[in-house]
């Protein structure tokens, strides 16, 4: 029995003019996945403002290398990375430059109805998560929410595996101390 490679997935028009410098049609391909690099941005900055410039230079970098686009993977795939390895790069820089403050919002009252308990226990999971360090951050949204393997977030982020699960792990333990929910909350 032999295996044959699947083919790669068809490059649209506007990719391919693109590619060769077309700004109409990449303007067609950013407004056509902008929305969605612009929430993983925001997720993983915690910062609008900062997703904004970031959602920039990540089109800006795609423009740049959309010759590089051969295909293998869906366009908006290949631009997550694009995205993700742009993300890192700002989160680099910010650390170099500063370290950075998140104001700590006052958590509103538990309400008496399950739909708004719900809500506000995911707002302060945002929260918390959005006041975790850099580096933990970024590998609990990876993991968590963006769903790639410790051994893609470690070749991201430049590290290990080993070091990427003990970052989740302490992630994890600093979000447990910093979310002291109580019993309703948890649904029991």
């Amino acid at each position: 029995m032999s295996f044959t490679a699947p083919a790669p997935a068809p490059v649209s028009e506007d990719v391919s003019l693109a590619a060769a410098g077309d700004r109409r049609a990449f303007e067609r391909v950013y407004r056509a996945h902008s929305d969605r690099v612009f929430s993983l941005c925001t997720r993983m900055l915690g910062d609008r403002t900062l997703a904004e410039e970031v959602t920039q230079d990540v089109f800006v970098r795609a423009f740049d290398r959309m010759h590089q686009f051969r295909g293998d993977a869906e366009l908006g795939t290949w631009l997550h990375r694009v995205a993700i390895s742009v993300i890192l790069n700002a989160v680099k820089k910010r650390q170099a430059t500063a370290t950075r403050e998140l104001p700590l919002d006052a958590t509103a009252p538990a309400a008496s109805n399950s739909g708004a308990i719900e809500m506000d226990v995911r707002d302060r999971v945002r929260a918390a998560v959005a006041q975790l360090p850099d580096e933990l951050r970024m590998v609990v949204l990876l993991y968590d929410v963006e769903g790639y393997t410790h051994n893609e977030i470690a070749d991201m982020m430049g590290i290990n595996a080993g070091a990427c699960r003990m970052r989740l792990l302490r992630a994890r333990q600093l979000l447990r101390t910093m979310l002291p929910l109580e019993r309703e909350e948890w649904g029991s």
